[in-house]
């Protein structure tokens, strides 16, 4: 009877490694990769910092597609992305996209706002209306360091004006 649970217990073991083994091959080889239905369409940014290859596609909340490619355009060293919007989705010529935080630890995915043009951007077409990736690091830096350079030119004016009419020393009326 030991024998007998200790060969269950096994063959138990040896199932569940296979499994394990398949999910991680299935991982590994889907790595980075999109579900790429749909039609493709580019855009251009000044920086996409966070965007990737798979990063979801949005538009008004929901997902309607990812992105496929990114690069960056030899000529103009801009960013380049592609991405593949689901075919019912069909985008007027002045639509734009942005790429926008999911929250202050999250990552980044890219905003579709479609415009009021009657006609649409072709299958492999250009989305014009861009806008580049917020870098939150660079927008704190220049928050704290402005704040310090705002205080240390306030106590700087305030130092300084005690000279000729330089301020009350008593309550107001004047009586000490």
């Amino acid at each position: 009877m030991i024998r007998r649970t200790n060969a269950v217990e096994t063959l138990t073991g040896a199932v569940i490694i296979v499994l394990a083994a398949g999910f991680l091959a299935y991982a590994v080889a889907h790595y980075g990769r999109s579900v790429g239905s749909g039609y493709t369409l580019h855009a251009t940014f000044d920086s996409i910092d966070g965007l990737g290859v798979g990063s979801d596609v949005k538009m008004a909340g929901v997902k309607v597609g990812s992105v496929t490619a990114t690069g960056i355009d030899p000529k103009t060293f801009q960013a380049t992305v592609s991405l593949a919007v689901e075919e019912a989705i069909k985008l007027p010529k002045d639509s734009s996209a942005s790429v926008v935080s999911e929250g202050l630890l999250g990552g980044k995915y890219l905003l579709l706002a479609p415009g009021g043009d009657a006609a649409m951007i072709p299958p492999g077409g250009q989305i014009d209306i861009t806008q580049s990736s917020i870098n939150i690091e660079q927008l704190l830096g220049k928050f704290v360091f402005g704040a310090a350079n705002l205080a240390s030119k306030v106590g700087q004016q305030s130092g300084s004006g005690s000279g000729a009419g330089g301020g009350l020393t008593g309550p107001v009326g004047g009586k000490p």
